[in-house]
């Protein structure tokens, strides 16, 4: 397999020249390194066309000129990924957005494939097996090792063959139209929001006011040392940790050493996150943060749920249960048949149970037109409890 490593904005020019004199869609995907650093920007973009080859773009040290370079030849063209809502952030970060797109993981899945990764598609329609041990590497670590590129390129080459196998598939079932609704959808989706320790998952559980400063205080300080450092925050102290000694709230350094989890053999770690942990202790109460005010439009918790309102409980569960029962019979898995927090928010704002109505709360809330037709008899018939 031949491919080409482009790291400089000469090297640029010549991949960009190569692929406008390609045809059809490009096959696009990412490598990027947020276990490592402080986001989730790409650090090397695979790019195949056929008729132009494969190229590798690197682009950190000359993201402007990656912009300038590729965004004339691939802007508004038609793309293939896989798992398109992973890479097209870190895409546009650079400036680049496709006209259209053909996700082959999501393809997969509205074809009924149980195992849709890259690897397992792509044996299916090809009989090629591909190597993925390199997934988790450090991509943005220079020079990246041969085989590293390797196993990027691979990820793009055979693209082409998954879009048009699944293609076929989906006409022949009868999901096409329902593909294209969802590959627009993805072209529709926001940016992804800026993180706040308000994001912190399981903030609900820590106590109000100084629980709630000891988080803030702990996720803002290793932010700011992250973004300096372009340092992966978790590979800082990770979240689960920050939330348990929010949890906690450790008096002093051996207390704090002893939270599960905490990496206390780190040298230094145990005085200086102790440190930043002093500075919450300082803090007046008039100052710490107010719990978050909860929407009444949002559904509960499980188990608040289950626990004050059982009988919506009882309605969400059997309209689940029915459209788990449609989703096997249209092979099609349950997430992608109506995602579940679909259903969850339709339940719980006491939509009546006749399909109009679930129709229209479904399409408000967000669902496509072909996930209304398919779902809402069957999601008012199990409201309505027959």
């Amino acid at each position: 397999m031949r491919f080409s490593l482009v790291d400089d904005p000469t090297t640029f020019h010549s991949a960009a020249t190569a692929l406008a004199a390609g045809c059809g869609p490009f096959a696009v995907d990412t490598e990027r390194a947020s276990s490592f650093r402080y986001d989730d920007r790409a650090f090397l973009v695979q790019v195949h066309r056929r008729g132009a080859g494969t190229f590798l773009i690197a682009p950190e040290g000359h993201r402007d000129a990656v912009r300038s370079t590729f965004a004339p030849v691939l802007n508004g063209a038609d793309w293939i990924l896989h798992a398109a809502g992973e890479d097209l952030p870190s895409l546009a970060a650079l400036g680049l957005y496709p006209g259209t797109v053909f996700d082959t993981e999501l393809a997969a899945r509205l074809a009924g494939f149980e195992r849709p990764n890259l690897a397992a598609m792509v044996h299916e329609f090809t009989g090629v097996t591909l190597d993925k041990g390199h997934g988790r590497e450090d991509w943005s670590a220079t020079p990246l090792p041969g085989e590293w590129q390797e196993y990027a390129a691979l990820d793009v080459v055979h693209l082409n063959d998954l879009a048009e196998g699944l293609t076929e598939l989906l006409d022949a079932a009868g999901k096409l139209d329902a593909a294209a609704q969802e590959f627009t959808h993805l072209l529709s989706l926001p940016p992804t929001p800026v993180k706040s320790w308000r994001d912190l998952k399981g903030l609900s559980t820590v106590p109000s006011g100084l629980g709630l400063e000891i988080a803030r205080t702990l996720w803002e300080y290793r932010d700011t040392r992250a973004r300096r450092t372009d340092t992966s925050p978790h590979a800082l102290l990770s979240s689960k940790v920050l939330v348990e000694i929010a949890r906690s709230q450790p008096r002093t350094p051996a207390e704090l050493a002893r939270v599960r989890g905490f990496p206390a053999r780190r040298r230094g770690a145990v005085d200086k996150w102790f440190d930043v942990l002093s500075q919450a202790y300082h803090v007046s109460p008039t100052r710490w943060p107010a719990a978050a005010a909860e929407r009444d439009d949002n559904p509960p918790s499980k188990s608040a749920w289950q626990r004050h309102h059982p009988q919506s409980w009882e309605r969400f569960v059997a309209a689940r249960e029915a459209l788990a029962e449609l989703a096997g019979s249209l092979s099609i898995a349950s997430e992608v048949l109506l995602q579940p927090a679909l259903l969850r928010k339709v339940v719980w704002e006491g939509v009546p149970g006749d399909t109009d109505s679930v129709a229209r709360e479904l399409l408000r809330a967000g669902a496509r037109p072909w996930q209304v037709d398919a779902v809402s008899p069957v999601t008012a018939q199990a409201l309505r409890g027959k």
